[in-house]
């Protein structure tokens, strides 16, 4: 099992997970991060979210634009600038997506609190030099749309 830090990767999760329902309970939100027990916004946005995610695998930056804001605000990981709008996205992305022959979001695991999903997710991106990442995801959602989008390592193998 890997580790980060001390604390295995389903641990790291139940920790972003409980972060995001008490985050939600702080701003009003009755539902939590159990399928049975979401409101049929935080459905809607798991659903928007795995959407999203699976649309990568076409290898088409442009068919993933329309899930989000026009001013979406996305770290690619923790220690990276953040880039907004479609043409930060573009610019950050598309060069990985078009050299790839295969390009696939892995989901996990999915949790959401209101308006924020988290994805603990495995990407691959088959290239001439080959990259997987493991990692959590939080968007947040606003209006049917990726608002802000920020990825955390847990581990990355090129």
């Amino acid at each position: 099992m890997s580790h980060v830090d001390g604390t295995d990767r389903r641990t790291l999760f139940k920790i972003l997970t409980g972060m995001s329902v008490g985050a939600a309970a702080l701003f009003g939100s009755e539902g939590n991060s159990s399928a049975a027990d979401r409101t049929a916004g935080e459905q809607a946005n798991v659903q928007l979210v795995t959407d999203f995610c699976a649309v990568w695998s076409t290898r088409d930056v442009n068919k993933a634009l329309p899930f989000l804001a026009d001013d979406c605000v996305y770290r690619m990981t923790e220690t990276t600038p953040a880039v907004n709008g479609h043409d930060g996205i573009i610019e950050r992305l598309k060069r990985a997506v078009d050299t790839s022959s295969l390009v696939e979001f892995k989901i996990l695991d999915i949790a959401a609190a209101g308006p924020i999903v988290i994805t603990h997710r495995i990407d691959r991106f088959l290239m001439p030099r080959p990259l997987t990442w493991e990692g959590v995801g939080v968007f947040f959602v606003k209006d049917g749309k990726i608002k802000e989008w920020t990825d955390y390592t847990i581990r990355s193998q090129r």
